[in-house]
């Protein structure tokens, strides 16, 4: 099954420069597939080192917190 999707121009352009022959679909799986840094996907510099730092903690943080939660819904 395929979805549409809405995407910027630029990130268009950036995707179909990787893709090659690749599908763009495949293009998308390898960067998910990476586990890429906040940085790589919001843009490197976009947050100075002790916010991304900050930020990076946050997020570890609350996803404990709902893998606490769905480990408890599951069992």
């Amino acid at each position: 099954m395929s979805k549409n999707i809405a995407i910027a121009d630029d990130v268009y352009r950036e995707l179909e420069r990787e893709k090659g022959e690749r599908s763009f679909s495949d293009v998308i799986r390898d960067h998910l597939e990476d586990r890429r840094q906040l940085a790589d996907v919001t843009g490197a510099g976009v947050l100075d080192p002790d916010t991304q730092t900050d930020v990076k903690d946050d997020v570890e943080r609350l996803s404990q917190g709902t893998l606490s939660r769905l480990d408890d819904e599951t069992l």
